[in-house]
């Protein structure tokens, strides 16, 4: 049964502990997996989230016997929850957030969840003696802020920086800052807090919500994809597997006391070898090998779109006190699939030896062979009906 951890003994000085929020998430479930995998150390993994899929707790437990695996559901704004969460731990890696570009979730639960509970597990983590703290940030705390100004292949000093007020990028931005912020704080009990963040492009691979809604549409429309992209925009896509991977070797150098001070206080962008292409042409390669297939490219003038999505969004601002209208697309999704956005990996490689673990190549097979499952779920619904 899932529990709470109830004061576990300290790691020994060959052992260590680490937390990751959002466990039981697309990419948290993927890093603490690989953490059993790869960290022989790792006498004990605590999973935080508030709610696991059964699968997922089985895999933990598969993935290596005699490390301790303890089960914490809470929420992310409890700060005692997080006191105690935090209590003899050496490392976090915080994942858990609420991704929403779209505008779904209402901004003051998203500010919550993204800001605060990172600033009320960053207090943890003091109160606790935690002394290193990695954060999953998003490539869109750099932006792009405009379909007129493309980036190609950038580095960490050539990052531009979000000016959308919109709530994700927003909350993402703010908590990243407390977080960088955060490096150098005292510990209770002595030392210091070493914090790092990681910025990975836009993570596709099997088990993805955004992935899986995108292709059971297409499945409900005779295979048909959506269109996102009205200009020939490249970003450079990182799989899920890599993204985690990055996770885990900054983990070890993070605590690493030779390589440690130089990535403190500094955040890193996480790409892999993916071809830049597309976000449709990423679909289509996922899905070309199993019928899917592109909508013919729209010819309507990307300025005309933006002034309707413009007035969607007024009109859902007005209508606010009345009613919550969510619009279809806003311009901020507009300028993300749009906007030719690229960087290297190159100083993490350098920082902390970041090479991608999966070739493009098995990225793309994984990702179709789970899309296959998805077809089959899907016809096999069809075939018995409705009940």
């Amino acid at each position: 049964m899932p529990r709470e951890a109830a004061g576990p003994e300290a790691p020994g000085r060959d052992g260590w502990t680490c937390v990751v929020t959002g466990a039981g998430g697309f990419l948290g479930q993927r890093i603490a997996q690989l953490l059993l995998e790869e960290e022989e150390e790792l006498l004990e993994l605590r999973v935080l989230d508030k709610v696991f899929r059964p699968e997922i707790l089985q895999n933990f437990a598969r993935a290596r016997p005699r490390t301790k695996i303890t089960v914490l559901l809470g929420d992310i704004l409890d700060q005692q929850f997080l006191l105690r969460a935090c209590q003899a731990v050496t490392l976090v890696i915080h994942t858990a957030c609420i991704v929403d570009p779209y505008g779904h979730t209402p901004t003051a639960v998203i500010m919550d969840v993204n800001v605060k509970g990172t600033q009320l597990l960053l207090e943890a983590c003091a109160q606790a003696g935690v002394p290193f703290f990695i954060y999953t940030s998003s490539l869109e705390v750099s932006g792009p802020n405009s379909y007129r100004q493309p980036v190609h292949d950038a580095q960490e000093d050539q990052a531009p920086e979000s000016t959308w007020r919109t709530p994700y990028p927003l909350s993402k931005r703010l908590a990243e800052k407390a977080v960088l912020a955060a490096d150098g704080w005292d510990l209770a009990g002595g030392g210091v807090l070493r914090t790092c963040s990681l910025r990975p492009t836009f993570i596709f691979g099997e088990d993805s919500v955004f992935l899986q809604r995108c292709f059971q549409r297409a499945l409900r429309r005779g295979l048909r994809l959506d269109r996102m992209n009205w200009a020939e925009a490249h970003v450079n896509p990182v799989y899920v597997g890599n993204a985690a991977w990055a996770h885990v070797l900054a983990a070890r150098a993070l605590r690493d006391p030779g390589r440690g001070p130089r990535l403190g206080g500094q955040f890193y962008f996480v790409a892999d070898d993916t071809p830049h292409m597309t976000y449709d042409d990423l679909y289509l390669e996922l899905g070309q090998a199993l019928g899917f297939w592109n909508s013919p490219r729209r010819f309507v003038p990307l300025p005309i779109l933006y002034g309707l999505a413009l007035l969607l969004e007024l009109a859902s601002f007005l209508l606010r006190p009345l009613v919550r209208l969510v619009p279809t697309f806003n311009r901020h999704l507009l300028t993300l699939a749009n906007t030719t956005f690229t960087f290297t990996y190159k100083k993490a490689q350098r920082d902390f030896g970041y090479r991608p673990r999966f070739s493009w190549e098995e990225a793309r097979s994984r990702t179709t062979q789970w899309i296959r499952s998805l077809v089959e779920q899907h016809r096999e619904s069809e075939r018995s009906g409705p009940q």
